[in-house]
């Protein structure tokens, strides 16, 4: 399958982010007027708290810059200076060694923006999400190993015989097939269980498109003027216009004019129908189904494009390029719903928001697809799919995609991912979020044991005390989100600095090998027992400062 260019990247990312725009700007004063009072808006109603407590914004400010410059240089110096391990495997205690003789492994991120999201996801679900880690590497990588060393020769999906592996192969070729068809399975179940509040939705959506502001253009106050219906008219066919363009000459597949047609009305009429429902679903629940409803575009779009003739690896590429437009609409719908209705309760002007949306929308494209180029140079073993980058559900799709395009792979992968999909279905019987616990399935432990780190430390700072007022727990507790937003904003900005450092020195060199210069410990101190020691500390103390700050926050 081609590899899609940073332009491609582009193209998709603005032209879907446009459809769902334009597929939402009817849909305004349904929602934000007629609606009015109806919607919970959990996201835009925390959004407006804080943009409406003026006196309190200085202070936010400081907190979050200094928190951000403490992410910045707690993930810098581990991930850029190799001042400490990166990465925990408690040997320095010997915990390390006694779960390895036993094929297991207890592995931490030494990394601040991972443990700030766990402080967001919380306790119970950072807990969720590690339970399914656990089961993983403690029962079904020891178990696959013991079963599996039995076994002579090579079981494919491996390429090497199992009682040749260690502890990470084992999981890359059997296990973690395992959690692909988990989150596959959840998605697919979450649309499903969704299906009549879907169909309502949609109902409703069709309905709102004829509710329109009927007074006349003078009448209109300020906070009421929005695009026309002639600019989504026209927005509608230029789009249509540019997405048959890109798919018959974009995507370097020759005479593709009939499918790029089909993948045109594919594209406009499945977010037609889930862009205003990703919106509803921001309005009343505060998250977007976009995994779930993507992945069921990839299964339309797929069968369609299977039955006009085309598969294999152009089949995969085009049907990717079309859940790309669809899911950045979708995406984009939903974050334009809560930006309106925020706007909608300050008295912004909503022609002004949509128009800056576009705009937005087009830098947005272009920083994202120029960042996902950076990040696919780095060295193998770095990129897409590893360990550094897993991206559990853009794994999962493409199972589905090489499931209905019919590429040859071992059967054994397909019931270790069908066995996924059961494991979802049980999970969804009993209560437990399945896409959270597939997802810690299907990633390293090294990545989800921060996440319930900071999910344990988001639950010690909201511990009440007996004297404790309420306006003083919702202070740490705002508090402590501030830090913990600024630790993932500084460690996503060091992270994407080091990228493109990495970028530009291989791109000059040949490698990044010309990095090692700016190490503080030799590679040897820095995997061994000094870097642990100091990693250690470091978070400990990281771990301290955060409870600490924001357990002292008082209310005003």
């Amino acid at each position: 399958v081609a590899e899609p260019t940073v332009l491609q990247v582009i193209i998709v990312s603005f032209l879907g982010g446009c459809l769902g725009i334009l597929f939402l700007i009817p849909l305004r004063y349904h929602f934000m007027v007629e609606l009015h009072g109806q919607l919970p808006w959990p996201e835009g109603t925390a959004t407006t708290e804080i943009l409406l407590s003026g006196e309190r914004v200085g202070g936010q400010a400081k907190i979050l810059a200094m928190a951000a410059a403490l992410g910045a240089a707690f993930d810098g110096l581990a991930t850029s200076f190799h001042a400490w391990a990166e990465q925990l495997s408690f040997r320095a205690v010997g915990l390390g060694q006694l779960l390895e003789r036993q094929f297991m492994t207890l592995r931490i991120l030494n990394n601040a923006a991972i443990i700030g999201i766990g402080y967001i996801v919380g306790i119970r679900y950072a807990a969720i999400i590690c339970a399914g880690s656990f089961l993983s590497y403690f029962v079904l990588v020891p178990l696959v190993h013991a079963i599996g060393s039995n076994v002579p020769g090579i079981l494919p999906p491996g390429n090497m015989p199992i009682a040749e592996m260690g502890i990470d192969e084992v999981f890359k070729y059997y296990v973690r097939i395992i959690g692909v068809g988990g989150i596959a399975g959840a998605g697919i179940l979450g649309i499903l269980s969704s299906l009549p509040s879907m169909v309502r939705s949609i109902g409703a959506n069709i309905v709102g498109m004829s509710h329109q502001d009927e007074r006349a253009v003078t009448e209109v106050p300020r906070v009421d003027r929005s695009l026309s219906g002639g600019f989504t008219i026209v927005g509608l066919v230029i789009f249509a216009l540019a997405a048959f363009l890109f798919f018959s000459f974009g995507i370097g597949i020759g005479g593709s004019l009939v499918y790029a047609a089909v993948a045109t009305a594919l594209v406009m009429f499945i977010a037609f129908l889930f862009a205003p429902v990703a919106a509803r679903a921001i309005a009343i629940v505060g998250t977007n189904p976009v995994s779930g409803m993507t992945m069921l575009t990839l299964i339309v779009t797929g069968f369609v494009l299977l039955k006009m003739g085309l598969s294999g690896g152009n089949g995969m590429f085009v049907t990717m390029m079309v859940g790309g437009v669809v899911c950045t609409a979708l995406a984009a719908s939903g974050a334009l719903a809560s930006d309106l209705k925020v706007g909608h309760w300050i008295g912004a002007t909503p022609a002004r928001q949509l128009g800056l949306k576009f705009a937005g929308t087009a830098v947005a494209a272009t920083f994202c697809g120029i960042m996902m180029w950076v990040m696919a140079q780095a060295d193998p073993g770095q990129g897409f799919g590893t360990t550094a980058i897993p991206a559990p559900q853009a794994s999962a799709m493409k199972e589905i995609l090489v499931g209905i395009f019919g590429a040859q792979t071992a059967p054994l992968q397909w019931y270790l991912f069908a066995l996924g999909v059961l494991f979802a279905l049980i999970l969804r019987m009993t209560g437990v979020p399945p896409l959270a616990f597939a997802l810690g399935m299907y990633l390293p432990m090294e990545l989800n044991t921060p996440v319930l780190l900071g999910g344990i430390l988001s639950w010690l700072v909201a511990r009440r005390r007996p004297d404790d007022s309420a306006e003083d727990a919702k202070a740490r507790t705002d508090r402590g989100v501030l830090v913990a937003s600024g630790l993932i904003a500084g460690g996503a900005i060091i992270g994407a600095f080091d990228a493109i450092a990495s970028a530009v020195i291989k791109q000059i060199t040949g490698s990044t090998a010309a990095k090692n210069s700016i190490h503080l410990l030799s590679d040897h101190a820095f995997e061994g027992l000094p870097g642990e020691i100091i990693g250690t500390i470091v978070l400990v103390g990281l771990c301290i400062f955060v409870v600490t700050f924001s357990r002292r926050a008082k209310a005003a």
